[in-house]
């Protein structure tokens, strides 16, 4: 079956980086599209980046210019390469898999196109 390993997460000053690791398992990796999302306590749990089957890449404005999502295709490994950490990006962090494989899982940025998740990771950054 599908499982999504998240790992990572830490506590970090403002300014500082973190990276973050999702191994996947239980399907072909690269036939599917990826994204990291992050909640926080009492909010909806929104997308940060986004990676598609064929290496389109997706950012959310909060994160532009400061969060790079790459994938290793050997490993079966998902990353979120976070720089210039600010207190606002606190939160738990998870990685997804899109429900559908390429193609009909290009582009498509909805909470409810992802249905496969890891148990997740928290950051914590202090100003």
């Amino acid at each position: 079956q599908v499982q999504l390993v998240e790992s990572g997460g830490g506590s970090v000053q403002a300014g500082g980086s973190l990276r973050l690791s999702c191994e996947a398992s239980g399907y072909t990796f690269d036939a599917y599209c990826m994204a990291w999302f992050r909640q926080i306590p009492g909010k909806e749990r929104e997308g940060v980046a986004y990676f598609d089957a064929d290496d389109t890449t997706y950012y959310a404005d909060s994160v532009k210019g400061r969060f790079i999502i790459s994938t290793d295709n050997y490993e079966n490994t998902l990353y979120l390469q976070m720089n210039s950490l600010k207190a606002e990006d606190t939160a738990m962090y998870y990685c997804a898999r899109s429900q559908r494989p390429a193609v009909a899982c290009y582009r498509r940025r909805a909470r409810s196109d992802y249905g496969y998740w890891g148990q997740g990771t928290q950051v914590t950054v202090s100003s």
